[in-house]
């Protein structure tokens, strides 16, 4: 089967993408997402505030889903789901599994949409006991709001991030009581607002300073509660519950991207991207949380918009004035900046790169250096693990492709 563009991902920034190469003339576009419905996270996502800075309205969760799903098939591009891109069998050229059979795509572009997951506890090293009732938040809304469940008990949230206060709300509508949340950073990353009424309305406090060191299991296999220790003092203490779960901590879903030989960023770990999110794969593109873990929805489709545009200028024999790529790297405490090179005179994503930084920070200065010159300066608000650094990025288009890596760090 031969395609203009083949979308892996059926989440905001695929789909957001497929129509926007839908719009831009491109031909054959085919999304393909594993899941059996299209949409993404969003779907089991059933709080509002879905939408703003994409649709410029406000839906549910699901609602945006749908919006999206609909648009795309009615533009003409084909969703196909419960269909996974299990590899690739040359340039361009990836392998569908689905139960209709396996098929190979060629595809002029490609663009990855995978998105991102949670850490689940495996991943995290935490020791003690295997038993049921330890989870990620993905897998609480979807037993929640996908399947119905009901989950009665005490539980413990393990994050404190925007993420871990949306979990604290669907524990709320399984019918759990939250015992509290834990994060080894001194305080929550989160606004203060949410830490607020999540100790008001559900008298869920946050344990700061604090890390789950072991899992603790009842005679019969059942989860008993966790102990929790002190990173400043080592102290340990216990705390029944019979559910945890575990919030936050994202890792791009990068494994289709690695397996294709596709550069990685080692820092996001996921699909290293220019300013035209291309992948130092030619005409591979990356876009959504696959680049940056982990924005919220809206900002992931405009990722897949972006990248949609210059996906088609690129098909339409109209390439980017020059296809010199120049690095950008960080200092600590920022932890990576996304995309991670620029391509003159593109601008990025919204007309500003993402930066995360590892520590708290008072507000300060962003310097942005290629060698001794100075491109540019730009002030931030405070700094906060997991939330996200915006620095205006005009300055890119006046990046010199001869004059080597370019340097952001903190004044």
């Amino acid at each position: 089967m031969n395609l203009d563009v083949l979308v892996v991902g059926a989440g905001p920034a695929g789909l957001a993408a497929a129509v926007e190469l839908r719009r831009a003339g491109v031909g054959r576009v085919l999304v393909a997402d594993r899941e059996q419905a299209a949409g993404g996270v969003p779907r089991h996502c059933q709080h509002t505030g879905f939408g703003a800075r994409d649709l410029h309205r406000v839906l549910t969760g699901p609602g945006y889903a749908r919006r999206y799903a609909a648009d795309a098939a009615r533009l003409g591009a084909e969703i196909r789901t419960g269909t996974t891109v299990t590899g690739w069998a040359g340039d361009r050229e990836l392998t569908l599994t689905s139960p209709r059979g396996i098929e190979t795509v060629r595809a002029a572009a490609v663009l990855l949409a995978t998105g991102c997951r949670e850490r689940p506890r495996p991943a995290r090293l935490v020791p003690g006991s295997r038993v049921p009732g330890i989870m990620t938040t993905g897998e609480l809304q979807q037993r929640v709001y996908l399947h119905g469940q009901r989950l009665p008990g005490r539980a413990v949230v393990v994050g404190a991030e925007h993420v871990s206060f949306s979990a604290v709300v669907t524990l709320a509508h399984a019918g759990a009581e939250v015992a509290g949340l834990v994060t080894g950073y001194p305080e929550q990353q989160s606004y203060r607002a949410f830490a607020l009424g999540a100790r008001l309305r559900w008298r869920a406090p946050v344990w700061v300073n604090r890390t789950v060191s072991r899992v603790v299991a009842t005679p019969d296999s059942r989860l008993a509660g966790v102990e929790l220790t002190d990173t400043r003092s080592g102290a340990t203490r216990f705390v029944r519950c019979e559910l945890l779960v575990f919030t936050g901590d994202w890792i791009p879903d990068h494994e289709l991207a690695r397996a294709g030989g596709v550069p990685l960023d080692p820092a996001t770990r996921g699909p290293a991207v220019d300013t035209a999110l291309e992948t130092g794969t030619p005409l591979v593109f990356a876009a959504g949380n696959l680049i940056h873990p982990a924005e919220t929805a809206d900002v992931a489709a405009l990722t897949g918009q972006h990248a949609a545009r210059h996906i088609a200028a690129a098909l339409a024999a109209r390439p980017a004035p020059t296809s010199l790529r120049v690095p950008l790297a960080v200092e600590p405490p920022l932890r990576w900046i996304s995309p991670s090179a620029v391509r003159p005179p593109l601008l990025p994503p919204r007309g500003h790169f993402l930066l995360r930084c590892d520590s708290f920070h008072s507000a300060t200065r962003l310097e942005v250096r290629q060698g001794a010159r100075l491109l540019t300066t730009a002030r931030t608000g405070r700094l906060i693990p997991g939330r996200p650094i915006h620095l205006p990025g005009v300055w890119a288009a006046h990046a010199d492709p001869a004059a080597g890596p370019i340097q952001i760090r903190l004044a």
